[in-house]
């Protein structure tokens, strides 16, 4: 199961995520909800570095496990932009997770 973990600061702004563990959906290559967390999660950072310029602290193995943690000296213009992101983020691993719950958890943490 993949595990994702939200933490948030607590007015309730995202201020970091893990991802940990394998779908196991399917074989590795035709796992679609492995592929589509990895997705979702990879597109939101590029994203986020592309069209924000901010530079995340990512740490990541091969084992399945990312984790970014944005800086504490965001502008407010940035940490406003981060935070839109990271929402659409959760909102698309909430879908996956809601048609796939046996094979990944979101949880939240203040």
């Amino acid at each position: 199961m993949i595990q994702v973990q939200i933490k948030r600061t607590s007015d309730g702004k995202v201020h970091s995520f893990t991802m940990n563990g394998h779908a196991d959906f399917a074989d590795r290559g035709k796992d679609l909800v492995c592929a589509g967390v990895s997705a979702v999660a990879f597109g939101s950072l590029n994203a986020l570095m592309k069209l924000t310029g901010i530079e995340p602290e990512i740490e990541q193995s091969e084992g399945g496990f990312l984790k970014c943690t944005l800086p504490g000296n965001l502008s407010e213009k940035e940490e406003e932009q981060a935070q839109l992101l990271l929402e659409g983020m959760i909102v698309s691993l909430e879908t996956i997770e809601q048609d796939y719950s046996q094979y990944i958890q979101l949880t939240f943490q203040k």
